[in-house]
């Protein structure tokens, strides 16, 4: 079964731009990690270990714990996880654990995105594992929210572009913002904005990333599209959380068109840690509960 052919509840589509909204809809894809930075922005957390050609090491995720937007608690977190890459191992994050993608991890990891436009809800469909995202357009944050894994997300458009605002994120064990373990509170506030650019233009900016950060994905199921000329998909997005860093930060993703198959792929849970092997250490109690 392909994920194309998924319809989810309250995601029935509407006629392409029949009501003045960009259409957005479709399968978007990348090749490769990461968060491109803004110019003039704060750049967000990058690796400290390169290639001899200059890429960032996807064998040795060493996040800059110097970044200036870091405070001293989210650094040495940043620090910690660099030290276990360092050693050959990888270091638990929620896609070798089998956890939710949250935003903006899912921004930083998931290189295939689907996306079904409705009338009061947008629904996001991620390719790893089969990650589902779902937006309220039009609405309000409740005035008490209950942190979940995906936050409350509300959307609006302005012109040409779909905002997104997100707060109530729940934390967990993996909780992080990018694939070198940065760290978020619950206090994090995440603003996203969608739109969709020329299609040069999203070229140019793919590959200058590509380059920067190395390919991801090709021979695999999420490959864009070379030959098509249509419009690429831009996403801009600003992080603020007062408790995890001295400022706002923002980053943006480009999308291109795919091609080819979207095959499903399912989390395979178990107690084996493929990548460090070793068994993974259960909770047990020392005594009964009851």
């Amino acid at each position: 079964m392909l994920l194309g052919a998924v319809v989810l509840p309250g995601a029935v589509a509407v006629a392409a731009g029949t009501d003045g909204t960009p259409d957005f809809s479709g399968r978007w894809g990348r090749n490769a990690f990461n968060f491109e930075p803004l110019p003039g922005q704060p750049l967000p957390v990058d690796n400290l270990k390169r290639t001899p050609t200059g890429q960032q090491d996807n064998n040795a995720l060493v996040g800059d714990y110097k970044n200036p937007i870091l405070k001293p608690h989210a650094a040495e977190i940043v620090r910690q996880k660099g030290e276990i890459s360092l050693t050959g191992n990888a270091f638990p994050d929620p896609s070798n654990q089998c956890y939710p993608y949250q935003p903006p991890f899912a921004l930083s990891m998931q290189l295939g995105l689907q996306i079904l436009q409705g009338k009061d809800q947008i629904t996001f469909l991620y390719n790893q594992d089969d990650q589902v995202r779902r937006v309220r357009l039009n609405s309000t944050h409740p005035a008490k929210v209950t942190p979940t894994w995906m936050g409350d997300s509300i959307g609006h458009y302005e012109g040409d572009t779909l905002v997104i605002d997100t707060v109530g994120m729940k934390i967990g064990p993996h909780s992080m913002v990018d694939r070198y373990g940065t760290p978020h509170s619950e206090a994090l506030h995440m603003i996203e904005r969608y739109r969709l650019i020329d299609g040069a233009q999203a070229k140019a900016a793919a590959e200058q990333h590509q380059k920067k950060d190395g390919a991801a994905g090709l021979g695999g199921n999420i490959t864009v599209d070379p030959e098509y000329n249509g419009k690429g998909l831009e996403v801009q997005f600003t992080i603020d959380d007062p408790a995890t860093y001295t400022q706002p930060w923002s980053a943006k993703v480009t999308y291109r068109r795919l091609n080819g198959r979207w095959a499903e792929q399912v989390c395979a849970e178990n107690t084996r840690e493929y990548y460090d092997d070793k068994d993974t250490a259960v909770p047990t109690a020392d005594r009964p509960d009851f």
